[in-house]
């Protein structure tokens, strides 16, 4: 992450005015992510001329999307652009099954990808040891999503070749590294793989135009609803597998045969395909998601803010800090994490031209409570460290809090600004956006160069 990159955006109205549009287009089912990318270059050239012209960025974005037309006629345009695709027919052929061809397509990929990444999943069980399975299991699940989102994309060459790098490259150094077993460095290195994993299927999902902030917004959006489907994916699964058991039991066939099926096959198979088919519904069901953000945000952002005081309480009642007990200090980085995914989500689902609102300021008052167990957290694995001295578990605590700080200090005045009508709620989203990367750099710090410095222990 450069100087620039953390350097406020003068254009950040206009951005955010963009990635309206863009929310809006992309409700068109009828219309990919590919054209949407295609479109909004012609929209910003269309601003850029304008500017040119002497007029300001909202006279620009207003004007470049009128004289796009509706957005109907934009489709057409594109259609007839593009002679060749598919989606040309469900838009000028209104009766033409061509969309429903795109659609089963789409399913079948879904489906053959969710099967490959069960039968992987499956193959590494029977392969690897369970340590070796623990460290690679987001290796071998998390490449078939980012297939299919790039399958989806058209991802271009030296953006698979990047994709494929930041796969390959964890996974050699946690097979080779000659971790002690059961060691720190270990499971520091498997807690971090999935972030550094997640970054890659980010880059799937941005198209390879990692630097736009509006892409890393989205990918925040689609990370939000695909835990969302993939726990209601959960959850209604394991309503079925309870009956499924229940059946067989009634019909007298043997527990440990029940047991055994489900455990060396169905939940091998279920859970990496789950995952794809949530990231699948995501994709194609995006604005039904859309109607339950707002009211989960809603719903958590207050409840959140009375763990945190729950929180602050506990940690001070905890007595010395360097007595403070690890397993809380832990649990307080989860909690912190999870104010984080809060905010993100609440700014992802917000419509960026709203006036402030009370849950605004409810979110500052949550991101102010967060600061302050932050602080006394951090405090606290500082003085254990001058106490016992360095140790891997301690350094990244550490380093992982000194993120959260930053971002969430930064992240509680701009949004304070922007409640008082002092900042653009721009500044906020794009700050987000600028920082995100920061955390996979971390993660891949951690993976690559925390393991050898502490002697793989």
């Amino acid at each position: 992450m450069t100087v620039d990159e953390l350097q406020p955006d003068p254009h950040e109205g206009l951005e955010a005015q963009i990635a309206q549009w863009r929310r809006y287009v992309r409700r068109r089912e009828a219309i990919s992510a590919a054209d949407v990318d295609e479109m909004e270059d012609h929209l910003r050239e269309r601003i850029d001329e304008l500017s040119a012209a002497g007029l300001d960025d909202e006279e620009s974005f207003l004007v470049a999307v009128k004289r796009m037309g509706s957005l109907d006629a934009v489709s057409q345009e594109f259609a007839r652009e593009h002679s060749d695709r598919l989606w040309k027919q469900l838009v000028l052929v209104s009766s033409s099954p061509a969309g429903s061809t795109r659609t089963s397509r789409e399913l079948a990929v879904m489906l053959v990808v969710a099967m490959a990444a069960g039968l992987a999943t499956k193959a590494g069980l029977q392969l690897l040891s369970a340590t070796s399975f623990a460290l690679n299991a987001a290796l071998i699940v998390l490449p078939f999503v980012a297939g299919y989102l790039g399958w989806k994309r058209r991802l271009s060459g030296p953006a698979i070749a990047v994709t494929a790098a930041i796969f390959v490259v964890p996974a050699i150094a946690i097979n080779v590294y000659p971790f002690d077993a059961g060691g720190s460095t270990m499971i520091i290195a498997a807690l971090h793989t999935p972030v550094v994993a997640w970054g890659a299927v980010g880059l799937v999902y941005v198209g390879g135009r990692w630097r736009s902030q509006d892409r890393r917004m989205d990918f925040v959006r689609f990370s939000g609803e695909l835990a969302i489907y993939f726990t209601l994916l959960a959850l209604g699964g394991g309503v079925l597998l309870g009956l499924l058991a229940t059946v067989f039991g009634l019909a007298e066939v043997p527990s440990g045969v029940i047991e055994s099926v489900m455990a060396d096959w169905l939940l091998p198979l279920a859970v990496p395909g789950a995952l794809v088919v949530a990231g699948w519904l995501v994709e194609a069901k995006q604005n039904v998601v859309e109607n339950i953000a707002p009211v989960l945000t809603k719903v958590f952002t207050p409840l959140t803010l009375m763990m945190l005081v729950a929180c602050l309480v506990a940690l001070i009642r905890a007595g010395s800090l360097v007595e403070a007990d690890r397993t809380l200090l832990i649990v307080m980085d989860a909690i912190l994490l999870l104010v984080l995914c809060l905010l993100l989500y609440s700014i992802s689902a917000r419509d960026p031209l709203a006036p402030p609102q009370f849950f605004d300021g409810l979110l500052v008052a949550v991101l102010v409570a967060a600061l302050a167990v932050d602080a006394v957290a951090m405090t606290a694995m500082a003085s254990r460290i001058a106490e016992f001295g360095a140790s891997p578990n301690k350094v990244v605590a550490l380093g992982l809090n000194v993120l959260l700080l930053v971002q969430l200090a930064w992240s509680a005045v701009l949004g304070g600004g922007f409640c008082a009508g002092r900042r653009p709620f721009a500044q906020l989203c794009g700050w987000q956006t600028r920082f995100l990367p920061a955390y996979l750099i971390w993660a891949g710090f951690v993976v690559l160069v925390v393991p050898p410095v502490f002697g793989f222990a």
